[in-house]
């Protein structure tokens, strides 16, 4: 499952796509110096979350609350569920699957890295919430594979295309329309190592 992702662009760029979704972003804690980096679970990320003015925030939190036992929240199924409250867009422009080497000696898993085609930038649909022990924090759902992720695991994240932001931060919209996996051809895939 998804452990691992890149956010690659400037807060400005950032902006500019979501001015041009008519969706202007503010910025609570202030403009964040958005480097561009991998982001695995603890790390800090930025995510864009509705305000109750209707705004769009974009604010910088961790990837991953504790769960049972300690164990990192870092995703979590979508199948089934709704979701009225704590929906974010974990800003995102690459993320990553493993697989098993075929030479069972390998002692390194296959790094996949997939892109959405005709975009720069998509977002992961995901859950933010206050936790005790870390603040707030936020997870990323997950769906059936698609075709697209089938070869390489058995689940995968719910990637949004840009057209799909306002409507997976509207509670009103069902999450089952979005939580879902995009057409076959929708993303590429290039082996990293």
């Amino acid at each position: 499952m998804c452990n691992l992702y890149t956010q690659s662009k400037s807060v400005d760029e950032v902006a500019r796509l979501f001015r041009d979704l008519q969706m202007p972003l503010s910025f609570p804690d202030d403009v964040p110096n958005l480097e561009p980096r991998e982001i695995a679970i603890t790390d800090r990320g930025p995510i864009v979350r509705a305000d109750k003015g209707g705004e769009f925030d974009l604010v910088v939190r961790r990837w991953s609350w504790p769960g049972p036992g300690g164990k990192p929240v870092f995703n979590f199924r979508s199948d089934g569920r709704e979701f009225s409250s704590g929906r974010c867009l974990i800003v995102a422009d690459r993320f990553y699957e493993f697989t098993k080497p075929d030479d069972a000696k390998a002692k390194r898993k296959h790094k996949w890295r997939f892109t959405l085609r005709d975009a720069e930038q998509f977002a992961i649909a995901g859950l933010w919430r206050t936790d005790p022990s870390v603040g707030e924090a936020f997870t990323m759902l997950t769906t059936d594979p698609g075709e697209d992720i089938k070869p390489y695991h058995n689940r995968q994240i719910v990637v949004l295309p840009p057209g799909d932001f306002a409507r997976w931060l509207d509670p009103a919209v069902p999450a089952a329309e979005l939580c879902k996996p995009l057409p076959a051809g929708s993303l590429s895939v290039e082996q990293v190592c």
